[in-house]
This record gives structure tokens, C-alpha cells and sequence, in this order.
């Protein structure tokens, strides 16, 4: 058993940015530039209202000095670490993150960390007071994306070159760490790793055994413990690499100050020989065998590891204090919330229990892009972290708020805590179920519980809106409760009381509403008193009640007398009844409860109904009938499960006031068909274009009516949508 380590320091709040500069063949890929912290320098203001301690701050050998040192420009890093300085916020400096140096050196240059060790003590010289230094982030991930991937620059897809850049990378942190001190005795090394483990078949074992041992090798060279009789120096020597080149660890350790931690859900693997029962993208093997490569979350029928596992073994195996220096999930809000709870929980049980935990390491402040392709692209694929950059500015998001709150020494309490993360959920096994021989992941899962977790409350059972609010809150693990008219009357104060009471729910949705434009120009009382009394009364109960508001408003309180979409600051001239009742339900809500999210929206089609114009236009066009649709009207068509999705997001973050949200794209009807049946396949013979006039509407409409937004950009392009859809309804 591992010695204790008691300490009465709490746990510590870090933050990192995203900024790798990785190279694909002779093309860098900056994350600073595409999240635009390179030109931002008030984001540290941002930062510091977090209440972080410490922050994984990039001095990227890359940017810094592309050209050779005496080419460096230092002018981008002194600014910035100053302002840490000023705002109290110590760095840990990074040197290469992900990346293989400026063009002159690679991975594999036996000089590579000699080169790098010249940079270190460069920036050591230059800001003395800087204590905490990583110079090179995840050096056995990077080894394995450039030597055995094929990834990254320089590509190879062998262990020889795997190993050789590992070699590299390590030696290259010793020279750099030795340079440091030279300047900065006290300099202290933070060495971030992904430590995910691989299970397997019993036919495989060897194979997960092999990269459960391989998976420490950074911090054992290091540590200086890759001797004869460790289990790689065979898998090394075997491989090519020299006893001298591994001797060098030997007789140089550098053992880190602090360990850091990186772990992520996909990094815990499984491997099994039975390649039907997975796609073919997952096949690979090792010469001797053939195997599927898969994520473990996805097979393995007890659950992962997970973050507290991970950590105990890490401190048993080193005694040496830990850290968790990246904590984000591309998902959902709520699961990034969750996801950082229990990463967080996990952290101090360990430290409680005697281990030396410093710090949990909030990632990816500003999100990162095309993470998904594992950076071999360039296509802009965004997920937001605790800023989300749609919008003008960074905005904040729910997870800056559990910043502040962990950072406090406040425990986080939303609802939707209470519900496990989708890592639990039975839904996560998209493969047939393997015992992995793991029980902490179910022992996660039954700890956290849920059943009484407050409720999201949905009004709206029979409508398309609310329906689809539901579906996706079971996907989302979201606990909800849909509620149709008799179950609830928001034009009746005392039913909603009487519901708010019972439900004590943490936030209501209101998806109902009169939606027959037509029909409202015959019996404009009964529209008005369902789309803005009703509202109306509704918010004054939420606000009594503390609850949260996200209603809904239309593309139809504009006239259409532009040309450029509107956004939410333009002035409302409503042409029919429907609009004027969304009109008066906008304002009457926000007078009520200022703090109401209201969200204008048009022109739906999702996969999930049948009485959408997508869905009918395609129908009607296969059948070979004809489809009459305006050819004049311009409207920006909005996916359901976009939107559904984007307004629980801003929901969860705590937003409020009008938002815009469709898809991105401005299209006539008559287009949208043609766009979707191309898309489909279907003919578009039978289509017929005419202009609004001659379709018989009773309620006037606008010419335009396409949103766009001043406050964020957040639906997907629409081409994108449709595409969705079509895969949806297959």
C-alpha cells in the first residue's frame, strides 16, 4: 500500500488552453489562431475571474522562434506572462505541445533535444521568476501519432521510429529541465501524460499487456527505472533501440516534480479478435494477431477505469504528487459538467484517502477545433470548453460558473449532476457487452444515483417541439417531465402553482403555443391569449418560484422589408396576428421575469414527424405528385434536434433574454425542397415554384424572414442539417 501523504492545503482549480501547433506533412496547425487567443490578450482578465490558481500557459518553441533564437520574437509571451504575473496567476509553461519543433528539427533529429534544451534556457533567462515548466506535453501520445500512427509530422508507422521519438522527446525534457535549473534552481517539472489502460480478450492479453506496461514509459524513463529487468527494455531493444540510448536514462534522471494527468474517455481501449461484431475502420493487429481496436466505454459491460483508478495507480507506482492536467469531454453541456464533477471527486477522494493530489486542470478554457480527426484536418469542427467562441466575444458557459464554485471551495449543486454521465448509462454499448474485469466503473455509476433529481419541466406533450424536448432529454440523461394541458394550464395561475410545487423543478420549457397562422387571423383572442397570456402568467409564476424560463418566439414578428438577416436587436413589425402575439409574448415574459431565455426560430423539419415541409415535400416528390412551394419567400430553415439541443445548452449555461436560433443558410421554400430531394434522390419533375400570392395564404407574410444573430452563431450550416435529417430518416 502506498505511504500517505496529509496535507491541509485544499485541492487546487488549474486551467489550460488548447494550443497545440502540430504539423501534417509540411502544413502547421496552430490552435492559438483558430481560437484566437493569439490576438486576445483581455482573455486573461476572463481567466483570472475563474478564481484559478494556476494556468498550462503556452511559450511554444514553434511560435516563439520558427527561425532560429536569434530570429525570436518574445514579444507575443512578454506581454502575456506579465499580465499573469500582475493577476496572480502562477504559469506552467509550455514548450512543445504536441508539436516536433520548428522546420529545421523533427522528432526523430538526434539533436531535436538538444535544440529544444537551447530554447528552455532561453525562456528560463528571460523570465527567472517562472517556476513550473512542461517542455513537451504528452510525450507517448505524440510519439505514438508521429512514430507509430502516421499522423503527425514525421509520420511513421513502425516501433523503431515510436520509440526513437519518445527517446527524443524524454531526453529532450531532461536537457531542458537541467538548462532551466541552471537559470532556476527551484524550477519544478509538471510531466502531463495520458495514462489510458487497454483491455482485451483473454486471446489478446498479451497484447493489453503489453500497452498497459507500454503506457508509463515516459515518466519510467524519467524516473530512470528502464533497466535490463524492466518488462521494456526488451519491447525497446527488440524494437532497435540501443542499450547506450537507453543508458542515457540512467545515468540522467529527471524525475517529475509534479505528475500530471490527462485523461480522456476514448484513451481506454479494447481489443478483440472477433473483428465481425465491429466496423471495419476499427481493424488492425500487431503482425501476429488480427483485432478490433475499439473504445473500452463502448464494449466493456462494467464500465472504465475512470479518473480515480488511474490516479491510485499513478501515485502507488511513484509516490510522486499528481495533478489532473486535462479535464474536458466533447459532448454536451451537462456531460461536461458531469465529467468534471466526477474527475473533480474522484481527485479528493484520493487526496482525502492520503495520496498527494495538487490539482485538478479545467482544459480547454477557450474549446479547441477539429479534435475529432485527431488534428489531421482543417475543417473547423468546434467544441466549446468553458468559453464558448460563437459568439462576438468568449462567452461563458455552465462550466465557468462550477469554476468559480470549485475554486471557492463551494460544492457544485445543478440537478443535472444527478444523473450519471453517459460513460454509466446502459445506452453507452454500442458493441455486444464484454466483462472487462473491471468493477470500479459500476461502482461509479451506482454511487451517483439520480432518481430524485429535480426535473426539467416540459410543456407541451403533443406538439413536435415538445416531443423532441423529451426524446433528447433521454438521450442527454436529462430528467424531465412532459406535461400536456391538463397536466398543467399556463393560463391558469393556480395550476402552474400547484405543478411548480409538486414538481420543484429546476427549469421549465415551454413548447406549446397556437402555431395556425391562418387559422389566428379568424380568432385572434383565442391566438393571443395561448401565445402571450399564457407565457405571460407563466413567467411571473417562474420568477416567484426561481425557476428557470426558456419559451419560444417566431421569424414572424419581422415585416420582411430587408435583405440581410435579422438579429435580435432589430425592431419587431409583425404583418399577421401570429407574429403580434409573439410580439406581445416577448415582451410581456421578459417584463415578467427578466432573467426568461426566449428564443426566436422558424420554419421546423426534423426527422421525427411527418407533417414538416421537408418530410412532405419528399414524400410528395417520390410519389411523383406534384409540390407546389413559393419560389419568392426567404426563410432559414431550423432543425429540431439543433435546435433542441442549442437551446438546452444555453439553458444549462444560465442564459436569458432574446436569442436567434436556425441553421445557418438563407433559402427560398421552392430551394429548400429542391436542396433536400437532391440530397434524397428523389426527382424534383414534379416540383412547381410560384410566387406567395398565388398560394392562398390568409395571413400575410414576410417576404424575408432569415435570422442571423448578434449575440452567437450557434446552429449548424444547414446543407449539414439536411444531410442529418436524410441519415435520421433512413
Amino acid at each position: 500500500m502506498a505511504s500517505a501523504f496529509k496535507s491541509s492545503l485544499p485541492l487546487e482549480v488549474w486551467a489550460g488552453i488548447e494550443c497545440t501547433v502540430n504539423r501534417v506533412g509540411e502544413e502547421y496547425f496552430d490552435q492559438l489562431e483558430r481560437n484566437g487567443h493569439a490576438t486576445r490578450l483581455d482573455d486573461l482578465d476572463l481567466f483570472a475571474e475563474l478564481g484559478i490558481q494556476a494556468i498550462r500557459y503556452p511559450v511554444l518553441w514553434e511560435r516563439i522562434a520558427p527561425n532560429g533564437l536569434e530570429n525570436a520574437d518574445w514579444s507575443w509571451a512578454d506581454e502575456r506572462l506579465e499580465r499573469l504575473r500582475e493577476l496572480g496567476i502562477l504559469p506552467i509553461v509550455g514548450l512543445v505541445h504536441h508539436g516536433s519543433g520548428p522546420r529545421d528539427t523533427s522528432l526523430l533529429d538526434p539533436e531535436f533535444p538538444n535544440k529544444l534544451a537551447v530554447f528552455a534556457r532561453a525562456v528560463a533567462e528571460r523570465y527567472p521568476w517562472v517556476t513550473h515548466y512542461t517542455p513537451v506535453n504528452e510525450p507517448l501520445t505524440t510519439a505514438r501519432f508521429s512514430g507509430m500512427y502516421g499522423h503527425w509530422y514525421p509520420h511513421g508507422r513502425d516501433d523503431l521510429t515510436f520509440a526513437r521519438a519518445l527517446l527524443g522527446e524524454c531526453r529532450a525534457i531532461a536537457l531542458s529541465m537541467q538548462a532551466i535549473r541552471e537559470v532556476n534552481p527551484d524550477a519544478q517539472l509538471v510531466q502531463t501524460e495520458d495514462l489510458g489502460k487497454t483491455y482485451s480478450t483473454p486471446k489478446l492479453a498479451y497484447q493489453a499487456e503489453l500497452e498497459n506496461e507500454r503506457r508509463w514509459l515516459s515518466l519510467d524513463l524519467l524516473c530512470g527505472r528502464i533497466t535490463p529487468s524492466h518488462p521494456m527494455w526488451g519491447y525497446l531493444r527488440h524494437g532497435g533501440v540501443t542499450e547506450a540510448e537507453l543508458e542515457v536514462f540512467l545515468q540522467n534522471t529527471c524525475p517529475p516534480d509534479i505528475i500530471g494527468i490527462n485523461h480522456y474517455l476514448t484513451s481506454e481501449r479494447f481489443l478483440d479478435e472477433h473483428l465481425e461484431n465491429y466496423p471495419a475502420w476499427t481493424h488492425g493487429g500487431n503482425g501476429r494477431d488480427n483485432y478490433a481496436d475499439v473504445e473500452a466505454v463502448r464494449v466493456c459491460s462494467e464500465g472504465l477505469a475512470g479518473p480515480r483508478t488511474l490516479l491510485q495507480e499513478t501515485w502507488e507506482r511513484y509516490q510522486l504528487p499528481l495533478a489532473v492536467t486535462e479535464v474536458h469531454l466533447s459532448c454536451t453541456r451537462e456531460e461536461q459538467l458531469r465529467w468534471l464533477h466526477e474527475v473533480w471527486n474522484a481527485a479528493q477522494e484520493l487526496k482525502d484517502q492520503g495520496a498527494d493530489v495538487r490539482a485538478v486542470t479545467v482544459w480547454a478554457l477557450l474549446g479547441s477545433y477539429d479534435w475529432n480527426s485527431l488534428l489531421t484536418r482543417c475543417v473547423g469542427y468546434y467544441e466549446s470548453g468553458v468559453f464558448d467562441l460563437r459568439s462576438r466575444s468568449p462567452r461563458k458557459t455552465a462550466i465557468a460558473k462550477m469554476v468559480q464554485e470549485l475554486a471557492a471551495g463551494r460544492k457544485p449543486n445543478h440537478p443535472i449532476l444527478e444523473t450519471p454521465g453517459w460513460w454509466h448509462r446502459p445506452a453507452r454499448l454500442v458493441y455486444p457487452a464484454v466483462s472487462c474485469g473491471n468493477s470500479s466503473g459500476a461502482e461509479g455509476q451506482r454511487s451517483r444515483g439520480g432518481n430524485g433529481s429535480r426535473p426539467l419541466a416540459i410543456i407541451g406533450a403533443t406538439g413536435t417541439l415538445g416531443r423532441a424536448f423529451a426524446r433528447l432529454c433521454e438521450v442527454r440523461g436529462i430528467s424531465y417531465r412532459l406535461l400536456t394541458r391538463q397536466d398543467m394550464d399556463i393560463a391558469n395561475p393556480a395550476s402552474i402553482e400547484q405543478v411548480l410545487t409538486e414538481l420543484q423543478p429546476w427549469a421549465v420549457v415551454n413548447a406549446a403555443g397556437y402555431v395556425r397562422v391562418d387559422d389566428a387571423e379568424r380568432e385572434p383572442h383565442i391566438c393571443l391569449k395561448v401565445n402571450a397570456e399564457g407565457p405571460a402568467i407563466l413567467a411571473a409564476a417562474c420568477a416567484q418560484h426561481h425557476v428557470a424560463l426558456l419559451t419560444f418566439s417566431s421569424d414572424l414578428v419581422f415585416d420582411g422589408a430587408v435583405s440581410n438577416p435579422y438579429v435580435e436587436t432589430d425592431n419587431v413589425a409583425p404583418l399577421n396576428v401570429y407574429g403580434c402575439s409573439k410580439v406581445l409574448a416577448e415582451k410581456l415574459v421578459l417584463q415578467a421575469y427578466p432573467a426568461s431565455l426566449v428564443i426566436r426560430t422558424s420554419a421546423f423539419f426534423g426527422p421525427w414527424d411527418e407533417y414538416n415541409f421537408v418530410t412532405i415535400a419528399l414524400q410528395q416528390l417520390a410519389a411523383g405528385n406534384t409540390f407546389v412551394a413559393a419560389e419568392d419567400a426567404i426563410v432559414s430553415p431550423t432543425y429540431v434536434p439543433d435546435l433542441v439541443h442549442t437551446s438546452l445548452d444555453l439553458l444549462i449555461d444560465g442564459e436569458n433574454g432574446l436569442w436567434h436560433l436556425a441553421n445557418k443558410g438563407a433559402v427560398a421554400w421552392a430551394d429548400l425542397a429542391r436542396l433536400a430531394a437532391k440530397k434524397a434522390g428523389v426527382s424534383v419533375n414534379s416540383l412547381i415554384s410560384v410566387p406567395s400570392q398565388e398560394l392562398g395564404f390568409i395571413a400575410p407574410r414576410p417576404a424575408y424572414s432569415v435570422l442571423g444573430s448578434s449575440r452567437a452563431e450557434l446552429m449548424p450550416h444547414l446543407d449539414h442539417a439536411i444531410s442529418r435529417y436524410l441519415e435520421a430518416r433512413r
